[in-house]
């Protein structure tokens, strides 16, 4: 599996510009990543050091429309912290 193919998008939301400032950024990711693929491809990708994963499963939300009910897609974040020495992500730099 490609680096690129593990990390899908950055999360851009309130809780993640919180953790933006102490290094600690937040992706969606595929469904069958682990935290290892994780760290990897961010390493690859950002070349920066990662010194923790965190992945949370989301489930979908309940839709309605028209009356009939479905559920959006599930996904999977991970929240990855960096080292103190590390370089930050330039992407969030102007987002802080």
């Amino acid at each position: 599996m490609n680096a690129y193919d593990v990390i899908i998008k950055p999360v851009l939301t309130e809780k993640a510009y919180d953790g933006i400032a102490s290094k600690k950024y937040c992706f969606f990711v595929r469904p069958d990543a682990t935290k290892t693929d994780v760290k990897n491809a961010i390493e690859k990708i950002f070349e920066v050091e990662v010194e923790s994963v965190n992945i949370l499963n989301v489930r979908g939300k309940k839709k309605r429309e028209r009356g009939t009910v479905g559920y959006t897609a599930d996904r999977k974040k991970a929240y990855v912290k960096l080292t103190e020495k590390s370089k930050t992500i330039s992407f969030f730099d102007s987002l802080a």
